[in-house]
């Protein structure tokens, strides 16, 4: 049990990190835990019990500083939850190399996403038919991502409310966090259900995470990103490159 209290800092380290980016901090803890055997249903469902423990301490710090757009963000996590249970159903079927080549795919995607999102600027603020329309399909989307993956779905929320809705950039990340509530929080009770945590693993991660969302919701306020999100952007491309080398050697 002692030797598993590693998982509190790497808790915290995916903690601040999601905290302050709005992707939930699985998109961190994920590919650590692959990397040491573990399979995706544990994998997911151990990192899941984090995001949500990391997106009850950002949303109680962002209500705080009045950062988050309630209305929005309860709609979309709504939304999600059906695609939540989806994913985690699925987390127990996919395959190890399977698995691993896709959430490559998606650490590739966020990390043009973290190293570009300064660029991204904000439109008219816009909630139309259509919007809420493809609201509807990206939440479903991000919740199949949450459960399946344990990454919270974070990567979609944030551009969906920047690029879509035209929300800024400093209101998105806090959004998101508290869309998080509901869509880890579906995927943390589906996976239990289904018996996929180590329930004392997924509390060390989940301890660490609750810190490390504090801090990094208050550091969002001063941090400079720039030189964060090029570090981030550069481990989340290594970390990819090395999940695709696995998955040459886990069977199908």
């Amino acid at each position: 049990m002692i030797e598993e209290l590693w998982l509190i800092p790497l808790g915290f380290a995916a903690g601040l990190l999601g905290s302050i980016i709005g992707l939930g901090g699985g998109i961190i803890i994920v590919p650590v835990l692959t990397f040491f055997g573990f399979s995706p249903a544990l994998a997911a469902s151990n990192s899941i019990f984090a995001v949500f423990s990391n997106a009850i301490a950002s949303s109680i710090s962002y209500a705080k500083q009045r950062r988050i757009e309630y209305s929005i963000g309860l709609k979309l996590g709504l939304l999600s939850i059906p695609g939540t249970v989806v994913g985690a159903l699925i987390s127990s079927e996919i395959t190890p190399s399977l698995f691993k080549i896709l959430f490559a795919l998606i650490l590739i995607f966020a990390s043009v996403y973290i190293f570009s999102k300064r660029k991204i600027e904000p439109k008219k603020y816009n909630i139309s038919k259509q919007i809420m329309i493809l609201a509807i399909g990206a939440s479903f989307v991000a919740g199949i991502m949450s459960g399946l993956f344990g990454v919270g779905g974070g990567i979609i929320f944030v551009p969906l409310m920047v690029i879509a809705m035209g929300l800024s950039m400093k209101n998105a990340a806090p959004t998101s966090q508290f869309i998080l509530l509901f869509a880890s929080g579906s995927a943390l009770v589906t996976h239990t259900l289904l018996g996929h945590p180590d329930f004392y693993q997924a509390l060390l991660l989940a301890t660490g995470a609750f810190v490390g969302g504090l801090v990094g919701a208050r550091l969002s306020l001063e941090i400079k990103e720039n030189s964060l999100k090029i570090l981030i952007s550069i481990v989340m491309v290594a970390a990819a490159v090395k999940m695709f080398i696995d998955s040459l050697e886990a069977p199908f």
